[in-house]
């Protein structure tokens, strides 16, 4: 890991971490992962809040009042907005997405949950995702929350990873692998 991730992970660990305690003794952690989903999508949706966090242009005061702005219109809990507003004094907004990540596995963490990253040739549906789900609780001991993607380039066939375990029945491992194998024997 180069030197600036692991500084930047470091300074999210930190904020996360006291985020959760307070969260926690406050009993407030289903109001803070509902406030997280909204920062999460509006990080994701808003090129204009990537810049606001990321740039060195903006002062204190603007990434204050911005990010203020930003947290009261998708309802932030106040644990989460105050955090946001110390963060963007001190100029640590860009450990935003760290942050977010980090909590989110705080709260995984404390639910009991893992999360399944899933990636299939097409979309699942409703049922083969929870059956895939349950199979997964059963193997891990934990509830599993899948987030799933797409990858056409897979053909068919899924690549599942759960925490450091992968596992890809994907074709077009298989067909790799086939063409690995040929290439040995010629």
């Amino acid at each position: 890991m180069s030197e600036p991730a692991s500084i930047s992970s470091g300074i999210a660990e930190r904020y996360a971490t006291a985020v959760f305690d307070i969260a926690k003794e406050t009993k407030s952690l289903a109001e803070l992962e509902s406030g997280l989903d909204n920062l999460s999508a509006a990080l994701n949706e808003s090129a204009d809040l990537s810049a606001l966090i990321a740039s060195p242009l903006y002062s204190r005061e603007e990434q204050g009042k911005a990010i203020a702005a930003v947290a009261a219109k998708i309802g932030l809990p106040s644990v989460l907005t105050n955090t946001l507003g110390l963060m963007a004094e001190k100029r640590r907004l860009f450990v935003l997405p760290q942050l977010v990540a980090q909590l989110e596995a705080l709260i995984a963490e404390d639910k009991g949950e893992v999360t399944a990253e899933v990636v299939s040739a097409k979309a699942l549906t409703k049922t083969q995702s929870d059956k895939l789900a349950k199979t997964l609780a059963a193997r891990v001991g934990k509830t599993v929350k899948i987030n799933a993607t797409v990858d056409e380039a897979l053909i068919g066939g899924l690549v599942v990873k759960v925490g450091s375990k992968m596992v890809d029945t994907s074709i077009r491992s298989k067909l790799n692998s086939l063409q690995n194998a040929m290439k040995e024997v010629g």
